[in-house]
């Protein structure tokens, strides 16, 4: 194999997995989208394998912020879930961390600066 066929071969695959990234991406937000129902889902499934460029294209171009919008809204929406239950699981609060800090304090088993060191991380 030439040098020229390599390249040419490393670039074809690059465009691939482009191709199937975007494609990838285009359909899970097809089924990820309320706003339309399975009819016109299905037709854009079918049009996705039987003319794919161009209806990728258009898909790209037609609803590509409304994709960028639903993608934004469905990582922040993981990330609520997984903070909510990270406090669910760790079962404490700042202001119930500072009062566990504090009742230590008064009863001598931690030292001021120690207090303000839980303090502060607390509240950080």
């Amino acid at each position: 194999m030439e040098f020229g066929q390599f390249l040419w071969s490393l670039l074809i695959i690059f465009f691939m997995i482009m191709y199937f990234m975007i494609l990838f991406s285009v359909i899970i937000d097809l089924f990820r989208r309320h706003d339309m129902n399975g009819w016109i889902k299905a037709v854009w499934i079918i049009a996705l394998l039987a003319i794919p460029f161009i209806s990728l294209l258009i898909y790209v171009i037609v609803y590509g912020q409304s994709m960028g919008k639903r993608q934004v809204t469905a990582a922040m929406e993981a990330r609520s879930e997984t903070d909510q239950y990270i406090r669910s699981v760790a079962g404490a609060t700042p202001a119930d961390q500072i009062a566990q800090a504090h009742k230590l304090l008064d009863s001598g088993a931690i030292s001021q600066a120690e207090f303000d060191k839980i303090k502060q991380k607390a509240l950080a």
